[in-house]
């Protein structure tokens, strides 16, 4: 799993490649971590895009969810973009849809998270 961070259109894009399952998932988290720490109100919101992530287990679920409750503790803004269809039925299996604002596109997201949405 490797993790490219960008800053584009007023959010901070952080897309993790590969899978994210039990060998890679604390290294996600870890990397995810100091993105989260900025995560707060008034910052720019962070966008996880998933378009070249192939497969999540539970264990990269929780990740997000801890990624989730710790942005809604700061009142940080954080969103989900372009899940390919496998890793998109994961999320609506597990209510995932339910946690994160997702989007089919990254570019969907900046125009709805980002500094002009």
């Amino acid at each position: 799993m490797q993790l490219t961070v960008s800053a584009q259109r007023g959010a901070v894009v952080v897309a993790p490649a590969g899978r994210i399952d039990h060998a890679s998932a604390e290294a996600f988290a870890t990397a995810l971590q100091p993105h989260l720490d900025r995560c707060r109100a008034g910052a720019e919101a962070l966008i996880v895009d998933m378009s070249g992530v192939d497969y999540i287990s539970s264990v990269g679920l929780r990740a997000l969810m801890v990624a989730a409750k710790q942005a809604e503790a700061q009142a940080g803004r954080i969103a989900i973009a372009a899940l390919s269809p496998m890793v998109r039925e994961v999320f609506e299996i597990s209510r995932f849809d339910m946690v994160f604002r997702i989007y089919r596109s990254l570019d969907d997201a900046l125009a709805s998270e980002g500094a002009g949405g």
